[in-house]
């Protein structure tokens, strides 16, 4: 049943019937037959998160019949805050009838939103000069998703551009852009366009051909030739297709990594990747890499060696590793193409930006949908009625949460 745009309120009633929890809905019969009460619910989730509850209390403002008694609502957070685990997020008082079935709609629109602004606003402190593009659509279940996540990560990043970092600049969508600023998605070529096109500069080729104003940013990890492709692409870039046409000299060239987890970047292996991130960092073996990385005090505290484990992956592994950005640079430079940016993707969760900025990896921009809770149970949020007609009344155990809150 679609969203009724203008609707009655018999409409409005039968669209949030569908889509709240039953119990709800009989409880609604029951206060209606017994008497309305005025109650005050309480919002809280588990973890520590962001504030990016705006589109909640949208949906209260917006579903909450005009007949009934007003609606109150007090935030104890504004939209940015960092919020403690299990500490109350906001309040809202009106009839219990009235209530009772927009609780399911309501919580939905909590908990992802406020996850993944704790995750981008961690993300870009970690990474603090990179740039970062939402690409977290193809992992949303549709639009509802797509759209809390979005806003959720564009209020992380709003509070980590005050701490001076660069933060989320677009997103693939154009549904999502408004949330960044912008009228529109970003974003040049997947990898079937790699291979429909025969040969990673074969598609740079026919790209500009078809975007001429557009910035470039090409794939190579298609063949596995990372830095043999990204080089002959920068060679026809800057050494033909610039001097052709002058005016793209102010437009940047991007190289985008996405190599696959199953493989080492072209020509690397662990052994060399370990080379590779020591001789960055200025230390002599693999041991004293992963110590300064993570930090000497979680080092020395990871005794089975399951945090120093994925340190590894992250900096000498397959994938995208700080080992392989580091070489294309390092190959980039060589050749004297220092003006191509970086662009990494996969996998990059906030672990993996911690690793990647203590590591100090000369990465300019990340593509990434990892923001988005690793675990959906993050997500989770609760509400609790702890207020009924003025009198203080919640589930046993839950009354620590609430005591002393007032509407």
């Amino acid at each position: 049943m679609a969203e009724p745009s203008s609707q009655s309120q018999e409409a409005l009633s039968a669209y949030i019937r569908e889509r709240t929890d039953k119990y709800f809905t009989k409880s609604r019969e029951v206060v209606e037959r017994f008497g309305d009460a005025t109650v005050t619910y309480g919002v809280f989730m588990r973890r520590r998160v962001i504030c990016a509850i705006d589109p909640a209390l949208e949906l209260l403002r917006s579903r909450y019949p005009a007949n009934a008694v007003p609606l109150v609502i007090r935030r104890l957070y504004e939209e940015g805050s960092v919020i403690p685990d299990q500490k109350p997020i906001f309040l809202y008082t009106g009839s219990l009838a009235a209530l009772l079935e927009l609780e399911t709609l309501l919580l939905q629109r909590v908990g992802m939103a406020c996850v993944s602004a704790y995750n981008a606003y961690k993300m870009a402190l970690n990474l603090p000069k990179v740039a970062f593009i939402d690409m977290h659509a193809r992992h949303a279940s549709g639009d509802d998703m797509t759209q809390l996540a979005a806003y959720g990560a564009a209020v992380g990043s709003r509070m980590a551009k005050f701490n001076g970092a660069t933060g989320f600049v677009g997103t693939s969508l154009d549904i999502t852009a408004p949330c960044y600023g912008q009228t529109q998605g970003i974003g040049t070529m997947p990898h079937a366009l790699i291979g429909y096109a025969g040969s990673t500069l074969r598609a740079a080729q026919m790209y500009m051909a078809t975007h001429p104003n557009d910035a470039l940013t090409v794939l190579v990890d298609y063949y596995g030739r990372e830095y043999t492709d990204a080089l002959e692409v920068c060679r026809w870039w800057y050494d033909e297709h610039v001097p052709a046409a002058p005016a793209l000299a102010r437009r940047p060239l991007s190289i985008r990594v996405d190599t696959h987890g199953d493989r080492f970047a072209e020509d690397l292996n662990y052994e060399s990747s370990v080379q590779i991130v020591a001789q960055w960092l200025h230390v002599e073996n693999e041991y004293e890499t992963v110590r300064q990385v993570m930090g000497e005090e979680a080092f020395d505290a990871d005794t089975m060696n399951v945090l120093k484990d994925r340190v590894r992956r992250v900096l000498f592994g397959t994938g995208v590793s700080v080992a392989s950005i580091i070489r294309l640079r390092q190959t980039l430079d060589g050749a004297g193409y220092t003006g191509a940016r970086i662009v990494g993707s996969s996998g990059f969760n906030l672990f993996k930006c911690k690793m990647f900025g203590n590591a100090r990896a000369p990465i300019d921009v990340v593509g990434t949908g990892s923001f988005i809770p690793e675990a959906y149970s993050e997500t989770y949020a609760t509400a609790d009625i702890f207020m009924y007609d003025g009198r203080f009344e919640i589930k046993l155990g839950r009354e620590r949460i609430f005591q002393g809150l007032q509407p």
